[in-house]
C-alpha cells in the first residue's frame, strides 16, 4: 500500500480482525453487485469507501426522482442517467482509486455466467424473485459466496449463501424456485427509506467480512428485521438435500 492508502484506510488497519493483510485483500478483491437501487446504493458506497479494488455494478434502470427518497447514491443532477453509471460517479467522488465497471443490462443467466466467475463475492441487491434465483444458480455453479438482501415496507432480511461450504444452504434451499411467489414492489407497497440503508449496510459488512476474512458470516442464518419495532429475528436455515440447485439432483454441477 502507498502512504496515502495507509492513511485513508488507517481505521481498518487498526482493527485486529482486518489489519494490513485484510485491507490488502480488499484492495485486490472484485465485488459483483446486482442492482444499483435502494440496497445497491449503500452496498456500493461502503465497498468503494472501504477500498474494494474492483466493483462491477449491474442494473438496467435509470435514475428517477422517486428513487431519491431512499437510493442515496443518486442525486437530482443524475436523474435520467443509468443507475450503474450514476453510482460509478458517486464512488469516484469518495474514492477515485476504485475501478467501477457499470453494466447497463438485466442480469440474465448468460450475463451472470460471464460475470460471476470473475468475482470474489456477489451481492444480490435486486428487487425481483426471478433475478434472485438466477444469481443464486450462477453462484452455486461457480462456487462464489452470495450476500443476499431484501427490503419492502418496514421488513428486511439478509443472509449469506456460501457454496464453498458443503453445509451451507443456497437461496433456493430457503426460497424454492418452484414455489409460487407474489412479487411486491416498492412502487405499489412502499418502503421505509432507512430500511434499505440498514440492510444494504449489513450486506456490505458481510461481504467485507468474507473478503478479510473476519468474524462469523451469516451463512446458514436468515436474519430478519421488523423495522416497526426495530427487532431482529434469526432463523437457522439448513441445506436442503432435495434442493434442485445445490442438492444432489443439481444438473449443472461441473
Amino acid at each position: 500500500m502507498t502512504d496515502e492508502q495507509l492513511l485513508r484506510y488507517s481505521r481498518h488497519i487498526l482493527l485486529n480482525e482486518v489489519g494490513t493483510d485484510g485491507q490488502e485483500r480488499f484492495l485486490a478483491a472484485h465485488a459483483l453487485v446486482i442492482g444499483a437501487g435502494g440496497l445497491g446504493s449503500p452496498v456500493a458506497l461502503y465497498l468503494g469507501s472501504a477500498g474494494v479494488g474492483r466493483i462491477t455494478l449491474v442494473d438496467h434502470d435509470t435514475v428517477d426522482e422517486t428513487n431519491l427518497q431512499r437510493q442515496i447514491a443518486h442525486n437530482l443532477a443524475r436523474v435520467g442517467q443509468p443507475k450503474a453509471e450514476s453510482i460509478r460517479t458517486a464512488i469516484a467522488e469518495i474514492n477515485p482509486d476504485v475501478t467501477v465497471t457499470p453494466v447497463v443490462a438485466r442480469a440474465d443467466a448468460a450475463l451472470l455466467d460471464e460475470l460471476v466467475p470473475q468475482a470474489d463475492v456477489v451481492l444480490d441487491c435486486c428487487d425481483n424473485f426471478t433475478t434472485r434465483q438466477a444469481v443464486n444458480a450462477a453462484c452455486v455453479k461457480h462456487k462464489k459466496p452470495l450476500v443476499s438482501g431484501a427490503a419492502i415496507r418496514f421488513d428486511g432480511q439478509i443472509a449469506v449463501y456460501d457454496p464453498r461450504d458443503d453445509t451451507s444452504p443456497c437461496y433456493a434451499c430457503v426460497f424454492p424456485p418452484t414455489d409460487e411467489f407474489e412479487e411486491t414492489r416498492c412502487a405499489t407497497m412502499g418502503v421505509f427509506a432507512p430500511l434499505v440503508g440498514i440492510i444494504g449496510s449489513m450486506q456490505a459488512a458481510e461481504a467485507l467480512k468474507l473478503l478479510a476474512p473476519a468474524g462469523d458470516p451469516l451463512a446458514g442464518r436468515l436474519l430478519m428485521l421488523d423495522g416497526r419495532a426495530m427487532e431482529f429475528n434469526e432463523m437457522r436455515v439448513p441445506r436442503h438435500p432435495g434442493c434442485p440447485v445445490c442438492g444432489g439432483g443439481a444438473t449443472h454441477r461441473g
